[in-house]
């Protein structure tokens, strides 16, 4: 089994890092994993679960099965050894009130402001009862795995996304119309209680004076982070600027490395507005359901601006087969080079992933 130890991870920091500066790579970033014909090691038993909240709060089991994954594959150019403990995508909703909804395959949060002129300051509650399991999740994971894998800061979300899961989206689609100014004032609050939990999460993931995120494999020197606003698909350019725009960029002034999860064609005609966010390292594009993947021409006109703009990309190629995944990582990189390219490409087998690495390395 692949540690941390055993896979060339200073190399690859120094990848990731070259990456993240738009640097020469002469590659570009690759992450490939292999399926082994056999385990590398014997398979411990896995249990079942009896309900969906125990895949997410059972921390031994959760890291077993990691293990049992890492014994079947290979982890390949810049793939790493890593644990995630997600309470869904956007836990920063459960520190601030929300109570989850889990689901086999999603966590959901409840609303729980009813009353717009009741809605309470937002604030840092060390006391949260999601809060300290969280934490106490991360510490018995540590124990656990020790330095082997690294530890992903959860995906907390920021920002109207945030606001969406503690308001219900329609009725913040309301407020932003009837109450601009108190839903100005609950991002700003939002940007402020982000970092306190972020920092106690750091410290608790941090690994040599880095930290690698959940969400898209990315790791970063200091502090590195996965930023977006999926309710953007609702908001016309212009709300966007005004509501949204500000609180990333103040997110990206306090962080070392970010990365914008830009969410489905609905979210396509924010990408302007994105790229005059000086701060902001790298865009990465999830095409959405029953789209072509990331290296369709329809795309491209994204890539032109993220590159003109001297950001980085993330793209996922995943349609067809190998053959297919690595004539689309040739087309991207005839057309923007190999710097600041990281592709990304579904499990495979380890003559594909073999043949994908000789050719693009």
């Amino acid at each position: 089994m692949q540690t941390l130890s055993t896979i060339g991870w200073s190399e690859i920091r120094q990848r990731f890092d070259n990456w993240w500066q738009r640097g020469n790579t002469n590659s570009p970033l690759l992450n490939l994993i292999a399926r082994l014909d056999e385990p590398a090691e014997p398979l411990e038993t896995e249990k079942k679960f009896s309900e969906p909240a125990e895949q997410y709060l059972d921390v031994p089991e959760i890291i077993l099965r990691r293990r049992n994954f890492y014994r079947q594959h290979q982890l390949m150019a810049e793939a790493y050894p890593q644990v995630s403990l997600d309470l869904g995508p956007g836990s920063l909703a459960l520190y601030l009130g929300s109570e989850p909804g889990f689901a086999w395959d999603t966590v959901w949060y409840n609303p729980c402001v009813t009353d717009i002129s009741q809605w309470p300051v937002l604030k840092y509650n060390p006391n949260n009862a999601w809060l300290k399991r969280h934490i106490e999740m991360f510490r018995q994971a540590r124990s656990i795995v020790g330095d082997d894998w690294l530890l992903n800061m959860p995906d907390l979300i920021e920002n109207l996304d945030t606001l969406a899961a503690l308001r219900d989206s329609q009725e913040l689609i309301y407020d932003m119309i009837d109450a601009p100014d108190l839903i100005k004032q609950k991002l700003t609050e939002v940007d402020s209680v982000y970092f306190k939990h972020f920092e106690q999460f750091y410290d608790l993931v941090s690994w040599q004076g880095s930290n690698s995120f959940t969400a898209f494999n990315i790791w970063g020197y200091g502090r590195t982070a996965k930023l977006q606003c999926d309710f953007s698909a609702l908001l016309s350019p212009a709300q966007f600027n005004e509501f949204v725009v500000p609180s990333l960029r103040s997110q990206c002034r306090q962080l070392d490395q970010s990365l914008y999860h830009l969410d489905g064609p609905d979210a396509i005609k924010h990408v302007p507005a994105l790229m005059k966010i000086k701060e902001l390292d790298a865009l990465q594009w999830t095409c959405g359901a029953a789209q072509p993947d990331g290296a369709h021409d329809r795309w491209l006109p994204i890539y032109d601006q993220v590159k003109e703009a001297g950001k980085a990309l993330w793209i996922m190629l995943y349609d067809g087969n190998a053959q297919d995944w690595l004539a689309g990582a040739e087309k991207l990189i005839k057309r923007y080079g190999t710097d600041g390219l990281y592709l990304n490409f579904p499990v495979m087998s380890q003559a594909d992933a073999n043949h994908i690495l000789r050719r693009l390395r």
